[in-house]
């Protein structure tokens, strides 16, 4: 036992030689893809709107905090997401088609205003109108 270690070497070079003696092919490309042509052939999704102003405002009257985050698609008003105080969920009020008159929700409720504005009107659904300002 002069040399220890160069047994260790070919020791252990002789058990690595048994490794890897799977028979079966190798698939390189992955499973198959029923979709895959309808996947590569389908249209672009469309551009989703981006946040270009938030901005925080107290209503007069119940002294209520809101913070409306401002959203726009190609350079246009598309959409503002309103949160009353803490709440965790906003309430999604869709901009005008013609571009002018107020944001409506899906519940009734409706917002005047833009982000340039220092003041917006927000009128709940059911409930009287609040002047808001920043």
């Amino acid at each position: 036992m002069k040399h220890p270690l160069l047994l260790a070497a070919v020791g252990a070079a002789l058990s690595l030689t048994a490794c890897n003696q799977n028979n079966e092919p190798e698939v390189v490309g992955g499973p198959y893809d029923p979709m895959a042509n309808q996947v590569a052939n389908a249209a672009p999704p469309p551009p989703l709107p981006i946040i270009t102003a938030t901005h925080r405002y107290r209503c007069s009257g119940n002294n209520e905090v809101i913070q409306i985050d401002w959203l726009e698609l190609s350079g246009k008003p598309v959409q503002a997401n309103l949160r009353v105080g803490n709440a965790a969920t906003p309430t999604v009020l869709t901009a005008p088609a013609e571009g002018s008159g107020p944001y409506t929700s899906s519940d009734g409720g409706s917002l005047s205003g833009t982000k340039e504005a220092s003041s917006v009107t927000y009128t709940a659904a059911g409930a009287g109108a609040l002047t808001c300002k920043r």
